[in-house]
């Protein structure tokens, strides 16, 4: 037992010598694999490693624009997809703690000439991705209108007359539908728009300069192009107007903002604790709130 508690100290001194040898070899490891990553895969990107809030490694891949040969660097903009759903999910938890609206609340509270089939639905099924209403996306007309949208109600007119495939909260299905509606709930309850909410509580507070709501006619400083590839080859992305996507996918942003979003929402400066665990914690199919 005496000899124990000598070799104990001892290995804790290891231990951190060992952790420290592995942060200081984290950057070249990591860019070893994201080098070759890039060589042999085509990855193209921005990669951010921290620990406690401090960047342990960041650095750039690949083209921010292939046809003018503009690499990226780790203050490129880029299109967040359905990342913009966590901060969708983030905006309705903080009007909800400002008392604008309740999670239990029905969906119809907030949609105007709401479909009678929408009435079970709550916010926390659209939250959830548990409501039944089908994804806009996933609608043979959704390549028509991708480019031509002129809101992102077009996008909710292609499904608002269907039934919904499953009774509310019976299980799982992604739907942007429901993220959609869910921007149009926000609205409704904090009486600005989407966009404008989340840059007064969320971008201007945390000094996420970087990060807006993307649109096509804006000139944007480092923006990325989008690529996809066709028949193996790289080829630019189809146009979509964003003005669709709206609070299901429209946001951009910079991994040096997105880590700062990061640490204020875990750092509990934007949610309180139980409102914090409520949006982490998975509902159905391992998914929580966006």
């Amino acid at each position: 037992m005496r000899n124990s508690r000598k070799l104990f100290p001892a290995f804790l001194l290891l231990l951190c010598v060992a952790l420290r040898t592995m942060a200081a070899q984290l950057p070249t490891q990591a860019d070893q694999y994201f080098t070759a990553l890039a060589r042999e895969k085509g990855f193209s990107g921005v990669v951010l490693v921290a620990k406690d809030g401090k960047p342990l490694f960041e650095k750039s891949y690949g083209m921010a624009n292939y046809e003018l040969s503009v690499p990226n660097t780790v203050n490129t903009r880029f299109r967040l997809g359905s990342v913009t759903k966590p901060f969708t999910s983030l905006a309705v938890m903080m009007l909800a703690e400002q008392g604008k609206l309740k999670l239990e609340d029905p969906l119809c509270n907030y949609i105007e000439r709401c479909p009678t089939a929408w009435k079970p639905v709550t916010l926390h099924h659209l939250l959830s991705h548990t409501s039944g209403i089908k994804n806009f996306t996933d609608m043979p007309e959704y390549m028509a209108i991708m480019q031509t949208a002129q809101s992102h109600l077009d996008g909710l007119n292609l499904v608002k007359s269907l039934p919904l495939a499953f009774q509310p909260g019976e299980r799982f299905s992604y739907s942007n539908t429901g993220y959609v509606l869910l921007g149009v709930v926000i609205e409704k309850a904090s009486g600005t728009t989407y966009q404008e909410y989340l840059q007064k509580n969320v971008f201007e507070p945390l000094g996420m300069k970087h990060t807006g709501y993307d649109s096509s006619t804006q000139i944007l400083e480092q923006r990325a192009s989008g690529y996809s590839t066709e028949d193996g080859r790289l080829a630019n992305a189809r146009f979509i107007n964003m003005r669709l996507p709206f609070s299901a996918g429209a946001l951009y942003s910079t991994v040096g903002d997105l880590m700062l979003w990061d640490q204020a929402l875990t750092q509990g400066r934007l949610l309180s604790a139980g409102s914090l665990e409520k949006m982490l914690t998975p509902v159905l199919d391992n998914y929580a709130y966006g």
